[in-house]
């Protein structure tokens, strides 16, 4: 096989597992890697085994005959079906589940993975990466389609928008969650345009801390999360996944305290009281007090050591202390923060919840906190406490000449002002601003994708180097490769390299963009350009992030879901946080934009709180206006769902009572009056009693005696002068 054909050829396999035994006995091993063999062929799974790189196995994966995975098909369908998610009821035949309608790439590999990793008791081998019994398999991963992301990255290269067929295509490919992150950054870049077009406009004529721009981003934020929500409801109804949510598998975890039957459906429930996971969720309480302490105490220490080296201190070294806090901050609040994750984690495992959906919404939640805190919170200190309070915080910062003691010369130098004497620098927020929200993006761009590039290539170089020289020395450099037939080496080659890949986390990608909006909800109002650098980013981040899956990631295995998740939780909540700093900076700054200039004599306290409470105010109003709007607003999605339902109660009809239960009955005509039938009726009337009622009824016997009967009553019954007129 030429090396391009391998290249775009993966042998129809659906799956590989990497199993490494590098730190396991040889018996452990051998006993753990039969047993995966079992599992694996127990539900209908064929299977190839090739040697990997560094003690490991590739194990390659192929669903075995078609009738079983139609079966799995169907499965999978009528679940959906009975729970509210597929409208259309399922072909009856089993077959004609998977050749009667469209099988995505997904929804294939989504099935197949569950056969790999659901539980026996629901049919599957039960294969957890890294769990028990399990600890030797390494990995779970569908292999890329090559072909399919050349094209996919040429074809995006050259467009600006992507249309709602581009997003199905990722649907088709990689599942629905990772379409939606695709789906709300298009969404986002193309909301984009106007606050960039507007922002440019306010810096060129109004300036920052603009009351105008405060008010026009707040209605923009508002708008782009209730526009988005109606976003998500119609691609839920697009791909078929509403309300998929509530059908998710239980985690292995997951601990029960009590079985019940289901009154509806009458399935066996496990569950854990709800009481009792809120009073465990109390502890969320003390989590987040404890993060704000902990990071909150690093960052505010931090920003008091910049400030004291930066414009109090003024000896030898200043120009490379002033990276003191900067490298300070690069080193302990990654730590913390892996440290508080990790408390996060545990606290959400003692939650116990039911489902991995669950779970992820619940952590999302606790780690955006972390977040939070990290990404803003130096802003806000700049903007809420060295802005109005500058002069009077800076002489209490003596504490930190310990920082520079060493290098000053003399006393003096590490003296801090008097209070009231010391002047605060006008530019610091602007230029905080714009670091976060330039200059971070783009150490982030290099930081996500340029960096995994180079260290890629850096290490597959230094393994040929290592394979060369051991190959010289002792002829053992092709250890790996020497089984391998040649007709499979390049496919062999690939497929090792895409085993030693990361694993695709979609939440990652949705918190920066999240963080981002963040950035430009809170903070635009004091550099109006905020905008124009997230529109520019985001177009590179579509781009860098497709290629990022399909270069420097193994190939995310299809999961459903119906919307972003908590995330949209998220940018309501800044949304709505943002219509208040907003106001409270367009206030402290009202003077021409000088601000407070580090003393709070010109800070009146009630007209920022009435300040903030009318801008609240006025955000939940159009909000309110907001959705009431696009709720009367019809949208593809709920057309395609009520042509659903009214199909699905058609053809219920249909199958009841007939085809022509809803066609519309001919006209009908009355039988002529004869001789023949008048004597017919009174025999029948001879023969049965008849009553007041039959009477009433026999006296017209078709229409054009009841039309005689009412025009000579007309007749009689008119008046003169409608006579005379005749």
């Amino acid at each position: 096989m030429a090396p391009n054909s391998a290249l775009h050829s993966n042998f129809n396999v659906d799956y590989v597992i990497s199993y490494r035994f590098a730190d396991t006995n040889n018996i452990e091993a051998r006993n753990g890697f039969t047993a995966l063999m079992q599992s694996l062929a127990r539900v209908g799974l064929a299977t190839e085994v090739r040697n990997g790189d560094n003690c490991s196995l590739l194990v390659f994966i192929k669903v075995g005959p078609d009738k079983r995975f139609a079966h799995e098909v169907y499965r999978s369908r009528v679940k959906d079906w009975l729970h509210g998610v597929r409208a259309a009821e399922p072909a009856k035949e089993t077959q004609g589940t998977v050749t009667g309608q469209d099988l995505t790439e997904a929804e294939r590999f989504r099935i197949i993975h569950h056969l790999i990793t659901s539980p026996t008791d629901e049919g599957g081998a039960g294969v957890t990466p890294k769990e028990g019994r399990w600890k030797n398999v390494e990995s779970i991963f569908p292999l890329h389609d090559h072909t399919f992301n050349k094209e996919w990255i040429k074809k995006w290269s050259t467009m600006t928008f992507l249309k709602v067929e581009d997003l199905d295509e990722i649907r088709n490919r990689f599942g629905e969650k990772v379409a939606y992150y695709f789906a709300f950054t298009q969404n986002y870049f193309a909301f984009l345009i106007f606050p960039a077009a507007f922002g440019f406009a306010s810096w060129v004529i109004l300036g920052s801390f603009s009351p105008i721009y405060a008010l026009v981003n707040g209605l923009w934020c508002v708008t782009l999360v209730e526009y988005w929500k109606r976003q998500e409801l119609d691609l839920s109804v697009r791909w078929g996944v509403k309300g998929v949510a509530g059908i998710q598998k239980k985690r292995r975890d997951f601990k029960h305290e009590k079985e019940i039957r289901d009154p509806v459906t009458g399935e066996t429930l496990q569950i854990f009281p709800a009481t009792k996971r809120l009073s465990r969720q109390l502890l969320q309480v003390p989590f987040a007090f404890l993060a704000v302490l902990a990071l909150g105490t690093l960052i505010a220490t931090c920003f008091g050591i910049e400030i004291f080296l930066s414009e109090v201190y003024n000896g030898p070294g200043k120009t490379l202390l002033v990276f003191l806090p900067t490298g300070l901050l690069t080193t302990l609040v990654p730590t913390l923060t892996t440290m508080l994750t990790t408390v996060a984690t545990r606290l959400n495992e003692y939650e116990n919840w039911e489902t991995a959906e669950s779970y992820e919404s619940a952590l999302t939640q606790k780690i955006f906190v972390l977040n939070f805190i990290t990404s803003y919170l130096p802003i806000f200190l700049t903007a809420f406490v060295y802005v109005p309070f500058g002069s009077i915080v800076v002489p209490y910062l003596d504490i930190f000449s310990l920082t520079a003691r060493p290098f000053a010369q003399q006393e003096k130098q590490l003296q801090t002002p008097k209070s009231g004497a010391f002047v605060i620098n006008p530019s610091r927020l602007k230029n905080q601003v714009i670091y976060f929200t330039v200059t971070a993006q783009i150490v982030n761009f290099g930081l996500e994708t340029i960096l995994p590039y180079v260290k890629r290539r850096g290490f597959s170089k230094y393994q040929e180097i290592k394979s060369e020289s051991a190959a010289k020395k002792g002829g053992a450099g092709a250890g790996v490769t020497i089984d391998d037939v040649p007709e499979e080496a390049e496919f062999l080659k690939r497929v090792r390299k895409e085993a030693e890949l990361d694993v695709y986390d979609v939440a990652t990608d949705l918190r920066e963009m999240v963080v981002q909006f963040g950035y430009l909800s809170l903070f635009s109002v004091v550099w109006p350009l905020t905008p124009v650098s997230f529109i520019i980013n985001n177009w590179i981040e579509l781009r860098s992030d497709a290629a990022k899956i399909c270069l420097e990631m193994q190939r995310p295995t299809p999961h459903r879901a119906d919307s972003i998740g908590p995330w949209l939780d998220s940018l309501e909540f800044l949304a709505w946080l943002g219509s208040i700093t907003s106001a409270a900076l367009a206030y402290l700054f009202s003077n021409n934009g000088l601000g407070p200039d580090g003393t709070p004599a010109i800070i009146k306290g009630w007209a920022l709180l009435l300040t903030i409470f009318f801008s609240e105010h006025f955000y939940l109003l159009v909000r309110w206006g907001i959705r009431l709007a696009i709720s009367k607003i019809d949208s593809p999605g709920m057309e395609i769902e009520r042509a659903e339902r009214f199909m699905v109660r058609k053809q219920y009809l249909q199958d009841t009572l007939g085809q022509d239960v809803l066609d519309v009955p001919s006209g009908f005509m009355e039988e002529k009056i004869t001789r023949a039938s008048l004597e017919e009726d009174a025999r029948q009337n001879s023969l049965r009693t008849t009553g007041p009622t039959e009477h009433f009824w026999s006296r017209q016997r078709t229409w054009e005696e009841s039309a005689k009967v009412g025009a000579n009553l007309i007749e009689k019954m008119a008046p003169k002068e409608g006579k005379k007129q005749q």
